[in-house]
């Protein structure tokens, strides 16, 4: 009997190992925006569905410069069903080549990165 219980536990965890939520983005997880002039907001929306089998739930997005903003749903998205996080670029005192990562932190499987490349033309 106790064969049989352990059996079934371990059958039963591997089909629970095996779902997941994941992202699937629309286009590319890296933006480049055309040459920008200095002071000017930026701003891309970055598709996605939820291509796993569980609900994707956001917890956080890391940026390491108060210049770029993540918002995000703050509601889990089904599987199948499509969304968006918006990040925001403020150029003021920025000059030249910006690159910017923002980290996702989710219940999902592999980690998350999204960019956004820009050069901005200083002010005279």
């Amino acid at each position: 009997m106790r064969a049989f219980i352990a059996i079934i536990f371990i059958v039963n965890s591997a089909i629970g190992f095996g779902q997941s939520a994941e992202f699937s983005f629309q286009d590319k997880t890296t933006i480049k925006f055309p040459r920008t002039p200095e002071g000017e907001q930026l701003q891309h929306y970055f598709v996605f569905e939820n291509s796993g089998s569980q609900p994707l739930i956001i917890q956080e997005a890391k940026t390491t410069c108060p210049c770029t903003q993540a918002t995000f749903p703050s509601y889990p998205i089904l599987p199948g069903q499509r969304d968006s996080i918006l990040v925001t670029f403020d150029t003021e005192q920025k000059a030249y080549h910006q690159d910017r990562t923002i980290e996702i932190i989710s219940n999902a499987q592999k980690k998350t990165r999204l960019g956004i490349k820009v050069y901005v033309i200083p002010k005279d």
